[in-house]
Order: C-alpha cells, then sequence, then structure tokens
C-alpha cells in the first residue's frame, strides 16, 4: 500500500504546479536540462523551478577467480528524482526539496521511519542573513567527502567509489553553517560547520545517542571554479587557467549506534542499543584545466570501542567499520563531448576488527556527453580485488537525463 501512497503524493505535486504555473505571474518553458518549468510569484515573492531526472542502469558481473564463471545480469532504474527549488518571500530565503522515486531511492524502511520508505532525500531552508553568511536547515548532505557531495547527476563515472559506499556519512537532520571569505584577489577560502542528530536520513525516532559535529574548509589558492566545477565530474567547461581545491573535513559522532557512524546498521545489545563515539577524517582534492581533471580523496574512520558489547562485556557480534580508504581519480575530454576517465580505489578495513581483507577496484570509463551532464551516456568497466573472496569483473551501461 505504500507505493500508490506515493503515487498519490506525487499526481497532487503536479497538480499543485500545475495550478500555480496558472496563478503565477510568468510561467515559461526552460532550455532542456533546466528544469520542466519555472514559476514566479504575482508579486515576485517566490520562485520554483520544477525537475525531473532518472537513470537507466544495465550492469554484468563475472566472478573472476573461476575462469568468468557464476555470469549475473541486471537492469535497474538506479535514481529517480523529483526536484523543487527556488526562494521564498525573499532571494536571500532559498530552498531545496529532492523526493526519491525509484525503489533503491526509498530503500530502508524500518522502526526507525515508522515503516515508511524513505522518500525525502532533501528539504532543505537556506537563509543568507548577513554577508557570506548562510544558513542551512533541514535534511541534507553533510559535509564530508568530496565525492558524496558531487551530486550523482553531475558524477564523471557510472557511480561513485567503493570508498565513498564504506565511507560517506551521507544526509541528515540539521543545521549547516556556510561561510566565504578571500586572502588575496585569488586565494579564496570556503568553510562549512555542522550540527546533525547522528541517526542518517527520515529518522523519525529521534536522537539515540549523542549528535553530530561535522567541518569542513576548503582552498582555492587560483580562485573559485567555473559554474561550481569543483562539484562537477569533468572538466566540461574547460578551464582556461588552472583550478585546484584542496579540503580537510572532520566528523565526530558523540555516542553513535550505527556501524558506520551515521550510517549502516544499528548496534543492538541487552540494554537496547551499544553507543560509542566514532570520528572520521577526510582530505580530497580537485584540480582542473582545459578538459583534464583529478580527484583524489582519503578517508580514515576510528571509534573509541569498535566492538560492540553487551551489558555485561560480552560481544554482540556487530562491530564498528574503522578503517581507511583512498580514492584516485581523472579524466580527459578528448573532444567537448567524449570523455576517457580511469579510477583506482583501496579500502583497508582494520582486520582484526573487522575480519575484512583489503579491497582494491580499478576502473576504466567512457562517456559521451550529448548534453553535458542534463543528457549523457556512460560506461564503465571495473576489476575488484577482494581479500579473503573472489574477484570481480563487473561491466555497467547507464544513461542518464534531466529534464
Amino acid at each position: 500500500m505504500q507505493f500508490p501512497t506515493l503515487r498519490k503524493v506525487v499526481v497532487v505535486l503536479i497538480i499543485m504546479c500545475a495550478f500555480l504555473s496558472i496563478q503565477a505571474q510568468e510561467t515559461n518553458a526552460p532550455k532542456f536540462g533546466n528544469g520542466l518549468f519555472n514559476l514566479v510569484g504575482k508579486d515576485s515573492t517566490f520562485t520554483m523551478k520544477v525537475g525531473l531526472r532518472f537513470q537507466t542502469l544495465a550492469i554484468s558481473k563475472w566472478d573472476v577467480s573461476n575462469g568468468l564463471s557464476n555470469p549475473e545480469s541486471s537492469m535497474l532504474i538506479r535514481r529517480s528524482r523529483l526536484k523543487f527549488d527556488g526562494f521564498a518571500f525573499s532571494p536571500k530565503l532559498k530552498y531545496k526539496v529532492e523526493l526519491g522515486l525509484s525503489n533503491r531511492d526509498q530503500a530502508g524502511a524500518s522502526e526507525f521511519t515508522h515503516d515508511a520508505p524513505r522518500y525525502i532525500l532533501d528539504a532543505v531552508l537556506k537563509w543568507n542573513f548577513s554577508g557570506n553568511f548562510v544558513l542551512w536547515f533541514g535534511q541534507t548532505k553533510l559535509p564530508g567527502n568530496r565525492e558524496r557531495l558531487i551530486s550523482s547527476a553531475n558524477m564523471q563515472m557510472v557511480d561513485r567509489s567503493i570508498l565513498n559506499s564504506n565511507f560517506n556519512i551521507d544526509r541528515d537532520m540539521g543545521i549547516q553553517l556556510k561561510h566565504h571569505f578571500n586572502l588575496s584577489d585569488r586565494f579564496l577560502v570556503k568553510e562549512t560547520v555542522s550540527i546533525a542528530q547522528g541517526e542518517g536520513r527520515n529518522i523519525t525516532t529521534g536522537n539515540i545517542g549523542g549528535h553530530q559535529y561535522t567541518t569542513r574548509i576548503e582552498l582555492f589558492p587560483f580562485g573559485d571554479f567555473a559554474s561550481k566545477g569543483d562539484y562537477l565530474g569533468s572538466d566540461l567547461k574547460f578551464e582556461k587557467d588552472p583550478r585546484l581545491s584542496l579540503a580537510f573535513a572532520y566528523d565526530f559522532n558523540n555516542n553513535a549506534s550505527k556501524t558506520r557512524s551515521n550510517q549502516g546498521s544499528y548496534m543492538y545489545n541487552d540494554t537496547g542499543f551499544f553507543s560509542t563515539n566514532i570520528s572520521t577524517l577526510y582530505f580530497d582534492a580537485m584540480y582542473k584545466h582545459n578538459g583534464f581533471s583529478f580527484m583524489a580523496e582519503y578517508a580514515n574512520r576510528n571509534a573509541d570501542d569498535a566492538l560492540a558489547k553487551n551489558s555485561d562485556g560480552s560481544l554482540t557480534g556487530d562491530v564498528v567499520q574503522v578503517g581507511n580508504g583512498l580514492n584516485l581519480q581523472t579524466g580527459y575530454l578528448v573532444s567537448k563531448t567524449i570523455e576517457v576517465s580511469a579510477r583506482y580505489t583501496n579500502v583497508t578495513l582494520d582486520k582484526k576488527i573487522t575480519g575484512e581483507g583489503a579491497e582494491n577496484e580499478y576502473t576504466l570509463g567512457v562517456s559521451k556527453y550529448i548534453a553535458g551532464h542534463k543528457l549523457k551516456v556512460q560506461t564503465d568497466l571495473s576489476y575488484t580485488d577482494i581479500g579473503f573472496s573472489t574477484n570481480k569483473l563487473r561491466f555497467r551501461l547507464q544513461v542518464d537525463i534531466h529534464f
């Protein structure tokens, strides 16, 4: 009965937008990729851009250790999103709402979400209350690793790396304060501090442990990127001058009860939940120049006590996924619309604690940008070397379209 409910919500939203478009002072069909339509209130006290996107993905996998045996293949709608953004009352008060429509977008229903699918990805207000200060309030991505902060709409490859899947802190409910300033005419600095609930997105049962505190500092020694290119995969703007962003982020989740800070599964014990302080450290960089791009990331996660225990000290079997990750990714546009890319990723969890071996993934990709990131065809081939397990070969083909 959950999916009809979602359909009803989507239908109501579309009807509301259609009604608003009739009543609005200005309604226009934008250029492809800039939304389905834009609304401007009669008195210009609000705007709304409505967008839709989806990714159709085909995957084939083989076990390498057994001579390309056990082939698997599948197709799915990897992501499907409905997005609303604009300003309300004043251009200084912006908002963003993004809803997930695909099964994977909604996955994760549990007692902590009132057994409801996790429809809401983003629902956040952004208030520019003074100068270069902007206060965010609501649910959105935390200021963690760069690869996660790059939208899935703007990725250089079919999907993110295994560093991201193991170490990202994704979305949460809370507040973020953002600020930027110039050290010189060219040298730009951006800062973000965040306080979040620490349980992940769409949690309705409150805060089990303490809160989650995150800070991120970014340095731009050669000036800012064109069109927010530091958070876009590929150098589609063909930066005329070298552009570099260096960033540091630190996340501390006080009395966290999940195996990956605010991600992963809850750690239950005989009194309810096992909790421990979990910290995650990130270093990352993005460089672009004349069609060439390079991104590097390092992540490290530690916990005060990584082994979940009962009240008598016996182990529950749950462990915090502590360890390190390294991701190196590069791409070059051989023409304005065709790019070749390569990626190496290593994830090394603490074997004594997790019992898991190191994982290395090597990926080669080719992308055809028909209309930039708004309409593209991407394919990649990955070889994954997994300690204590079977090595994998994977081929993916994805078509991405954004209205």
